[in-house]
């Protein structure tokens, strides 16, 4: 642990995707347990009242970076007329299929742009103003094809934003356990070089990857995402209240009832102290 105070991010995403988990996650923001979010405004359900909802929290002073999560995996459609390939209901490939599609090149360029940019609209028409920061459920916008796509909207229309990266801080040796950290520490190498030779900025590390499907205590993985997390680094956390049409959308339900559970409990700001790491401060970034 190193002797300064590491100020860090902690990003729940998802916010959008129903109106439990949107309500979960502002109240995290309100208690300052959180300082920052990621919105899919291509979710069925998200409805401008819940940006304005998000965006009054902001209003004294900010309290949270409010980040576009861009969506390109069904069960969700796309927002724009041209995207292909497609799955059946004209929703977007699932997880596994749009890997295989762009390391075999099957993806046309034009198409993803111009999806990622109709997100970027609806975003802004929502807000009133652009995203602080921009990622990809998930971690699509590593991907071959879909990386160049992100890059290219980001650097042409958005100078002033941040683009997750999802390689971690911790050494080789102990990623061993983690086969989806490994490939994503693969593919973000390959994504921090891009966004070099783009001139677009990523956060310093990443942690959040865990195995959802057990329903583990979160409190000791969260203690060891904290582990050698650097000054600027990014922690991923899907914090929600489970309701119909979070069931309906994604997999990830109960467990997002344990993370806000702890992130609402006295034991995270005990830890955060322990390991001598604060939340950044949005307003000072």
């Amino acid at each position: 642990m190193t002797t300064g105070r590491r100020h860090i991010w902690l990003c729940a995403d998802d916010y959008g995707i129903s109106r439990s988990v949107n309500a979960a996650i502002r109240e995290l923001i309100v208690h300052g347990r959180l300082n920052a979010t990621s919105v899919m405004v291509a979710a069925p359900h998200f409805e401008r009242s819940d940006a304005v909802s998000l965006k009054m929290l902001n209003t004294d002073f900010k309290r949270a970076a409010i980040g576009l999560h861009v969506t390109l995996t069904s069960p969700f459609k796309p927002m724009s007329n041209s995207f292909r390939p497609l799955h059946h209901d004209n929703a977007f490939l699932p997880l596994r299929d749009t890997i295989r599609a762009a390391f075999l090149r099957r993806f046309h360029h034009e198409p993803l742009v111009i999806e990622i940019a109709t997100q970027l609209r609806a975003f802004i028409a929502a807000f009133g103003h652009p995203p602080d920061f921009i990622d990809g459920h998930q971690h699509v916008h590593l991907l071959p094809q879909l990386r160049r796509a992100m890059l290219k909207v980001v650097s042409e229309t958005l100078p002033g934003a941040w683009v997750r990266q999802c390689g971690r801080a911790t050494p080789l040796l102990g990623r061993f356990g983690d086969l989806k950290g490994l490939f994503l520490d693969m593919l973000s190498g390959r994504f921090r070089a891009a966004a070099r030779r783009h001139g677009v900025r990523t956060n310093a590390a990443f942690a959040g990857t865990y195995d959802f499907t057990g329903e583990p205590d979160f409190l000791p993985v969260f203690e060891k995402f904290l582990d050698r997390m650097p000054d600027g680094g990014l922690i991923m956390c899907h914090p929600g209240f489970v309701d119909a049409e979070l069931k309906r959308l994604d997999p990830l339900t109960a467990q997002r009832e344990k993370e806000f559970a702890f992130f609402n409990g006295d034991e995270f700001p005990r830890m955060l102290e322990a390991h001598n790491v604060a939340l950044m401060r949005p307003a000072e970034a």
